[in-house]
């Protein structure tokens, strides 16, 4: 072992990579779509008004996600089974789709988040 090795902490590797065959990201691993989520999203399409879709893409840390937003800003996410999956869903239901890496979040998103927080929520 050098000297740079003992002011490091040793030889040690840093950073192991990922094991076995389940997806991880680091620490933290991914949880794949179910059915939950797709009963979720439905129920919110039939209890909100004005309703779009944002299909976001997979990341470091998630899979694909789609995230609805009504006419007021309320929002929610969950995760799909794929990009195509969550553009059918969409199209099904007469809901406007847009891919969110190009048009970014809502702005009534936006404000509704900022409202949540001025109400303690």
């Amino acid at each position: 072992m050098s000297w740079l090795d003992r002011l490091r902490g040793g030889s040690k590797p840093r950073m192991k990579g990922p094991s076995g065959d389940a997806a991880r990201t680091g620490s933290t691993r991914v949880r794949a779509a179910d059915g939950v989520d797709q009963d979720h999203l439905h129920q919110f399409v039939q209890g909100h008004t004005g309703v779009e879709g944002f299909v976001e893409p997979r990341t470091a840390v998630s899979d694909v996600t789609l995230l609805l937003v009504a006419w007021d800003g309320e929002f929610t996410r969950r995760r799909v089974p794929s990009a195509d999956w969550a553009y059918k869903f969409c199209q099904r239901r007469g809901i406007a789709a847009y891919e969110a890496g190009v048009v970014g979040i809502p702005q009534r998103m936006r404000e509704y988040i900022r409202r949540q927080k001025e109400r303690g929520h």
